[in-house]
Order: C-alpha cells, then sequence, then structure tokens
C-alpha cells in the first residue's frame, strides 16, 4: 500500500481531470487501455457533467476528443442497470447526432470510443474488460469487408470496424487486483483507490500525485470526504432493503417454491427501495404512486430508481400516470 489517500476516480472524473494541467492523468489511462498514443484536444460537456443528485449518487460521465478528432466517453457507475446496455447504445447514437452540422456529409460522423467502469456485474463472462466492434462477414464465403482505397482515402482508416463505435467494458468487481501488465495496473488503482510503488503505466505516476487527498484545499477535501459518505449511505439502503426483500422472498420460497420466491423476493426489495427514496424525496405517497409501483416489473422500478433525484415530482417521475389513472378512474 500507498500509505497515502488517493481520491476515487470517480470524483477525479467530476472535478479534477478536466483541468488541462491534469490530462495526463487521463491521457496515460485512455493509451493503456486503447494500446495507442492518446492525445486529449478538449474535454466537452456530457450529459453528467451537470451536479444532480443522480450523478451525484450513481453515475459519473465525462466526453473529451483525441488529437485524431475521435470522440472517447468515459463512463463510471456503481449501481446495476439491467438495460445499461440499451442506454449505452444511446448515448453513443446520441453524441454522433451531436456532433455533425446540419447538411453536412456522412463522411463527417465522428468516431466514437465508449468507455464503461462498471462496479456490478453485466452479463455473463469470465473476463474483466470486454471489447466491442463492428465487422462485417460474409455469409457464403466468411469473408471480413474491406474498405475501398477510396474509402479509406475519405474517411482516413484502412478498416470498417475503425469507422463504427467501439465499446470497452470495464467490470472492477471481476478483477482478481492482480496487476499482470501496465492496464491491470490502472484497473487495480479503479477498484481498490491504491497505486502501488512499482507500478509503471503512462500516466499512473502522475495521477499518484494529482489524486493525493492531502493536496486538495481544505474545501475540496470537505466536499470529497462528504461525498463518500454519500456514496456509503446510498450502498446501505441498496444493500438493506434488497436484503430484507430476500429473506422475505425465502420464507415465500419454502411455501411457493424457491425458485419463485427469489424472484419476488427481489422484486419486494426493490419495491420497497423505491418507496423509502420516494417518501424521502417528495413526502407521503399518494394511493395511485402505490398501486402503480405494486404494478411494475423490475425493469421499470430499476428505471424510476435511476430517476428519481433527477424528477421535480411525481408526476414528472411517472410521466406515463395521467393516460393510466385516466383509464382507472370510475
Amino acid at each position: 500500500m500507498t500509505g497515502r489517500r488517493l481520491i476515487t476516480f470517480d470524483w477525479a472524473l467530476k472535478r479534477l481531470l478536466r483541468s488541462k494541467a491534469n490530462f495526463e492523468v487521463l491521457e496515460g489511462f485512455l493509451s493503456e487501455l486503447l494500446a495507442t498514443d492518446i492525445k486529449i484536444v478538449e474535454i466537452l460537456e456530457s450529459e453528467s457533467n451537470r451536479e444532480e443528485a443522480l450523478d451525484k449518487y450513481n453515475r459519473v460521465d465525462m466526453k473529451v476528443r483525441n488529437s485524431r478528432n475521435e470522440l472517447i466517453l468515459i463512463e463510471l457507475q456503481y449501481e446495476r442497470q439491467h438495460d445499461y446496455l440499451q442506454r449505452l447504445l444511446f448515448g453513443i447514437a446520441k453524441t454522433i447526432t451531436e456532433h455533425v452540422d446540419a447538411g453536412a456529409a456522412y463522411s463527417k460522423v465522428p468516431k466514437v470510443i465508449a468507455i464503461s467502469i462498471l462496479h456490478f456485474d453485466i452479463g455473463q463472462g469470465q473476463d474483466y474488460i470486454y471489447h466491442g466492434t463492428t465487422t462485417f462477414k460474409g455469409m457464403h464465403t466468411h469473408d471480413e469487408l474491406l474498405l475501398s482505397e477510396a474509402q479509406q482515402q475519405m474517411f482516413r482508416h484502412q478498416t470498417v470496424r475503425e469507422i463504427f463505435p467501439e465499446i470497452y467494458l470495464i467490470r472492477v468487481n471481476r478483477f482478481d487486483e492482480v496487476a499482470r501488465n501496465t492496464l491491470d495496473e490502472w484497473v487495480y488503482f479503479l477498484k481498490t483507490g491504491d497505486i502501488r510503488e512499482e507500478f509503471s503505466a503512462r500516466g499512473i505516476k502522475k495521477a499518484k500525485e494529482v489524486l493525493d487527498l492531502l493536496q486538495l484545499p481544505e474545501a475540496e477535501r470537505r466536499a470529497y470526504e462528504r461525498y463518500q459518505e454519500d456514496l456509503h449511505f446510498q450502498a446501505s439502503m441498496v444493500e438493506s432493503t434488497w436484503g430484507a426483500g430476500m429473506l422475505e422472498g425465502e420464507r415465500k420460497g419454502r411455501r411457493e417454491g424457491r425458485r419463485e420466491g427469489r424472484r419476488e423476493g427481489r422484486r419486494e426489495g426493490e419495491i420497497n427501495l423505491l418507496t423509502r427514496q420516494l417518501q424521502s424525496r417528495f413526502g407521503p405517497l399518494p394511493d395511485w404512486v402505490m398501486a402503480r409501483i405494486a404494478e411494475a416489473d423490475p425493469s421499470v422500478l430499476d428505471r424510476w430508481s435511476l430517476a428519481i433525484f433527477a424528477a421535480a415530482s411525481l408526476e414528472e417521475l411517472f410521466s406515463d400516470l395521467q393516460a393510466w389513472r385516466k383509464e382507472d378512474s370510475p
């Protein structure tokens, strides 16, 4: 261990690494992950650069442009989300449309690289880093479709996969904390918040210097400590409510069957968590909200839980309720 407390990467993304003086840290991380020399030109505004409660507790992201005019989306998320891959796809599509001028040729569509640092399990697989690209394979000949010479000159790329978005999924919780190479040194830091003395990855020494908690101004250090306390509180709420739901589900499982009981227990845990969050933010809940929650499936409960802190009212959160309430009115 280093003996010094380092700021976690989510706080660094939110506050410290947006300064040009600290680009070296991000450039080092990106260069190791993408296995090429990355130079950041500018930090762009992204969806959760705003100081919103939902982002404060769950998700932080950053959008940068590199010297090749590629757009790199870096996102860190703590809480599980079943439709995360679809939301990731939506974010990539939105980024592309935002960065193409009206009337521009399709050749101006930017290359997007999305990097997700996830502190929860997503999908099924043994690895802790997954890389997704797009290629076209012949259905009969099984050969790969390549760019023509004219296309290579126009797009300044050699292969089709270089045109389409690329996605990196870093499943931090699956990392065994054994740094086998310089990329693993960065993953080790992402998981443990520690940088060992022997680490030599690009940008890692600068990160150790920039992210030293003791070097922060007093006000910034207090803000960071409050942020960490909030994260602990939110994690405890999820764990406690989820656990209560699981126990209730197991009791039902003994009477009705283990598999169905566990499924119901997970759902009750999600309902309990959402109800407590809503009451904390909006006060006592009307009957129509309780009825809607009771009928919702797990994916909808997840969506509401993630959107609760960004909504100004119950009506805004349950934006599809007006028609639903009219249908149920006598």
